[in-house]
């Protein structure tokens, strides 16, 4: 990642009549990269070292779809480890069946936290998508000690606003996560002849009341009717099952890839 300095100096080359290629040629820096810089369509710089919350809010850089995206994707899937100096790593575990979902969080983790490499670490039917600095806990202040359906979990205020701006890409990262699109079938007998249905819905399972009471609230918010059960393991499965709601659904998050 290039910082300020660099970045100038290529404009201005430019700037003097040098082309895009002569730029590139003696600076070492991409073509497309100094075309976007001179044009001002890439976002100026955030130093490395700068927290990206300050004083309670994000900074303006902040994309806040793919935040609200990754948030989902987080109270799910995602967990923080602090390692050496401070040092934190934020793993999100994607399954394998679905590449594109292992991609489509990547491409996320890389727009919120940009000067920071992503990294994808195989296991056994998963992928985690891992990338390490020191202010995931600034960004995710839900992160704490143990399993997170046995501590609280609620929103800071600049979080509710970022997810109340943009609750489909929230709720995108909760199913995306923890969630699924089937098709249940089911057999009538219309004139004594069986005959067999089908229709998609929408589950989430969570065990933790408040991350199912994020993502119920999200749902009232789009208009989308739903239903839970909680089950005798503590197992909380919220279903979106009316053929209007799935309809909702399918038009803003549809089934992973």
């Amino acid at each position: 990642m290039y910082d300020t300095a660099t970045r100038q100096r290529a404009i201005d080359l430019h700037g003097s009549g040098l082309t895009f290629s002569e730029v590139s040629r003696a600076t070492g820096i991409s073509r497309f990269a100094i075309r976007a810089w001179t044009s001002g369509t890439m976002p100026a710089p955030r130093p490395v070292a700068d927290c990206p919350i300050r004083r309670g809010s994000p900074d303006p850089r902040l994309p806040h779809s793919d935040y609200a995206y990754l948030l989902g994707l987080y109270l799910g899937d995602g967990c923080i480890s602090e390692g050496r100096r401070n040092v934190h790593a934020l793993r999100i575990a994607c399954g394998d069946a679905w590449p594109g979902l292992i991609d489509e969080c990547a491409r996320a983790v890389a727009a919120v936290m940009p000067y920071n490499k992503v990294m994808r670490v195989r296991a056994t039917g998963h992928t985690s998508v891992v990338s390490t600095s020191k202010h995931w806990p600034c960004l995710f202040p839900q992160h704490g000690p143990g399993p997170k359906h046995r501590r609280r979990i609620t929103l800071a205020v600049w979080q509710r606003e970022i997810v109340d701006a943009h609750p489909w890409e929230f709720l995108r990262g909760l199913i995306h996560s923890d969630g699924c699109r089937i098709t249940n079938w089911t057999t009538r007998t219309v004139g004594g002849v069986p005959k067999r249905y089908e229709y998609p819905r929408y589950f989430f399972t969570n065990t933790s009341t408040d991350i199912i009471g994020l993502f119920t609230g999200a749902l009232d918010s789009v208009g989308v009717q739903w239903k839970s059960v909680t089950r005798p393991t503590g197992t909380v499965n919220v279903s979106v099952a009316r053929r209007a709601s799935v309809a909702l659904m399918d038009a803003h998050i549809g089934p992973k890839y």
